[in-house]
């Protein structure tokens, strides 16, 4: 119903079964009396797909803490059960969904929010609004020049991190072709297509849908980036690893963009985590991606 790229049927289930499944954990979240309760029903979804269903959760609680009755900690609560705290990457996610529908004066406060994965709400605000206002935000281009979330010093960030949400969803709208995708990402102004090829790498490693030569394919295709690529396939990697979700395309996709298997490229992305995030014009959050980048690099993943 999307109009996006079908690839074949089988790629189009697949991107299909990750909407409901993702619907379904938005509906735990708004129909859960407690996150245990929540919690309970998202882990009886399917490996390969639950952490689809705890993005849409965190987008449900994030909705939740927006309006104007109720309590407004849900998603804090959420993060503190033991399924939200193995699974913040993807919840931090889901609440930027939450970000595109709300009104701007119940979005979340940024310094309530981790110093290093808020940004991540940003990823999720890009992948809404090029999933759901394709034709302005990808065959327009758009980018808003003065994004007013997180604000502060690091600011001009945010439109970078929107990108990387952006590149994330093309994975999607170009229904996992390599290289409908690379097309899609290299038609946007050259500036933009490093962010936006490192979050088609998270989305190929977390949602898989290719072959060993699509992946191939596409690493090809990132040239330059091809780094990038590897930091985002392995925040993908970390996530599922962390939330013992950890699948045989994701394991795939970091041998072909890692060079290395998927509890290695994890834990990558944890020995060079800042200890102490400290935000400066280049938020803490980019000076980790560029780190864990550097590692592949000296690993010699794009030879892999």
């Amino acid at each position: 119903m999307r109009g996006f790229h079908k690839k074949n049927p089988e790629a189009q289930e697949l991107l299909e079964t990750v909407g409901k499944r993702f619907l379904e954990g938005y509906a735990y979240a708004a129909e859960a009396r407690t996150p245990a309760e929540a919690e309970e029903w998202l882990d009886e979804i399917p490996v390969r797909f639950r952490g689809f269903a705890y993005e849409g959760a965190g987008m449900g609680y994030a909705v939740r803490d927006g309006l104007p009755f109720g309590r407004h900690d849900h998603v804090a609560r959420f993060l503190e059960s033991p399924g939200g705290a193995a699974q913040d990457y993807i919840i931090y996610v889901g609440v930027g969904w939450a970000m595109a529908r709300l009104p701007r004066f119940a979005w979340p406060r940024a310094e309530a929010l981790d110093p290093l994965l808020r940004w991540l709400l940003l990823d999720g605000y890009g992948f809404h609004q090029t999933y759901f206002k394709t034709r302005r935000y990808v065959e327009q281009q758009y980018q808003d020049p003065h994004f007013p979330w997180p604000g502060g010093e690091s600011g001009g960030y945010a439109n970078r991190a929107i990108d990387q949400g952006i590149g994330r969803a093309l994975w999607f709208v170009g229904g996992t072709d390599p290289e409908r995708v690379a097309d899609m990402i290299e038609a946007f102004p050259e500036a933009r297509h490093e962010d936006m090829f490192g979050g088609a790498g998270l989305a190929a490693t977390y949602a898989g849908g290719v072959t060993e030569t699509e992946l191939r394919k596409f690493r090809e295709r990132s040239g330059v980036h091809w780094p990038i690529v590897a930091q985002g396939s392995s925040f993908a990697a970390e996530s599922r690893v962390k939330a013992g979700l950890l699948v045989p395309h994701t394991e795939l996709a970091t041998q072909v963009f890692c060079g290395t298997d998927a509890v290695h490229a994890a834990r990558i992305t944890q020995d060079v985590r800042p200890a102490t995030p400290v935000d400066g014009e280049v938020p803490a959050f980019e000076v980790w991606r560029q780190a864990i980048a550097d590692q592949f690099v000296s690993l010699g993943g794009a030879n892999s």
